[in-house]
C-alpha cells in the first residue's frame, strides 16, 4: 500500500439515521458524502476530512441487512492520549451511548465498549506479527 491508499469500511444497516447519529454526534465524525436512491441504495460516508480511511453505511428497501454477526463484532479506535480518550468516552456518554459489557474480557481491560459495539482503546495498537 502507499500513502495515497484509502481504506473504506462499508457496512449495510437497517437503521441508517441512527448509525449516522452515532458517528456524527457520538464520535464527532463528519459527513464526507452521501447519496440517495443510487440503484435502490441510500448511503452516507463518515470520517475525518483528510484521513486515509472513512466509513460507508448503506441501506436499501430491497432486503434487510440484519444485525452484526456476533457479539465480538467491534470497530476499534486507538486513542493513546489519556485526555483525548476520556474526552471521547465522555462525548459518547453525553450523546446517550452507555458502556456495554464486552463479549471478550480483553476489551474490558483495555478500554471501554460503548453503544452498539464500539471500542475506544487507551493503549496504542499492538504490533502485528
Amino acid at each position: 500500500m502507499t500513502a495515497a491508499t484509502t481504506l473504506r469500511v462499508a457496512r449495510p444497516t437497517d437503521q441508517l439515521a441512527e448509525v449516522v447519529r452515532f458517528y456524527e454526534i457520538g464520535l464527532g465524525f463528519e459527513r464526507l458524502a452521501s447519496f440517495d436512491d443510487h440503484d435502490g441504495f441510500d448511503g452516507v460516508m463518515l470520517g475525518v476530512p483528510g484521513a486515509s480511511y472513512h466509513l460507508e453505511f448503506t441501506t436499501t428497501r430491497r432486503h434487510r441487512a440484519g444485525r452484526a454477526p456476533t457479539q465480538d463484532h467491534l470497530l476499534v479506535f486507538y486513542l493513546p492520549d489519556d485526555r483525548d480518550w476520556q474526552h471521547a468516552v465522555n462525548r459518547m456518554i453525553a450523546a446517550g451511548y452507555e458502556p456495554v459489557a464486552s463479549f471478550n474480557p480483553y476489551w474490558s481491560h483495555a478500554g471501554r465498549t460503548l453503544g452498539v459495539r464500539f471500542m475506544k482503546k487507551k493503549a496504542p495498537a499492538a504490533p502485528l506479527g
